[in-house]
């Protein structure tokens, strides 16, 4: 138990080091780059491979130490509201997964919900800090546009990218199949 501990903190710890480090790996595409969300994809895969609190937690940090660390994103309000939106993905991702173990397909299932709440979680957070701190209305078309409209590279490779890496872990055993209960 202590050793499968260990385990998840590490595998945590090198999936924020990835959600780091890949924007500047992205960034090199220009605007491109930053329309993949290369934050989004570690902290998913977090969240289904370590479980929902690693993917809660990786969520949580990276957008913020990212912003400390590099300036990017920008503080206020982008890194602000990726926080609460990847702390969503990581938590959802790993408890739906954890909820729908024996549905065949529960991966897909799974990242279609985390997606669908993140973006929604996103959207509340940026129209509390456009509200309350910028006082600029933050617009349902600003929603459409940042949710989906400039975003959908990145919710494309998710939707390819995710499945195929959790379903292969899984079938090479190198991660468990989740349990019904949480994980």
């Amino acid at each position: 138990m202590r050793f499968q501990r260990m385990y998840q903190l590490t595998l945590s710890a090198l999936f924020l080091a990835v959600a780091l480090v890949l924007p500047f790996l992205t960034g090199q595409l220009g605007q491109l780059g930053s329309m993949l969300l290369p934050m989004h994809i570690p902290v998913l895969l977090c969240g289904f491979i370590c479980g929902w609190q690693s993917g809660l937690m990786v969520g949580l940090i990276a957008p913020l130490l990212r912003s400390v660390l590099f300036g990017m994103p920008p503080l206020m309000p982008t890194a602000i509201a990726m926080t609460f939106e990847l702390a969503a993905y990581g938590a959802l991702a790993g408890l739906l997964y954890a909820r729908l173990a024996h549905r065949p397909l529960r991966v897909c299932l799974a990242l279609l919900g985390s997606l669908l709440s993140g973006r929604i979680v996103w959207g509340l957070v940026s129209f509390a800090l456009y509200g309350l701190f910028l006082g600029k209305a933050f617009t349902m078309q600003m929603f459409l546009g940042g949710a989906l409209l400039q975003a959908w590279p990145g919710i494309v490779a998710q939707l390819v990218l995710i499945p195929l890496i959790v379903l292969a872990l899984e079938r090479a055993r190198l991660i468990p199949l989740p349990k019904q209960a949480g994980r």
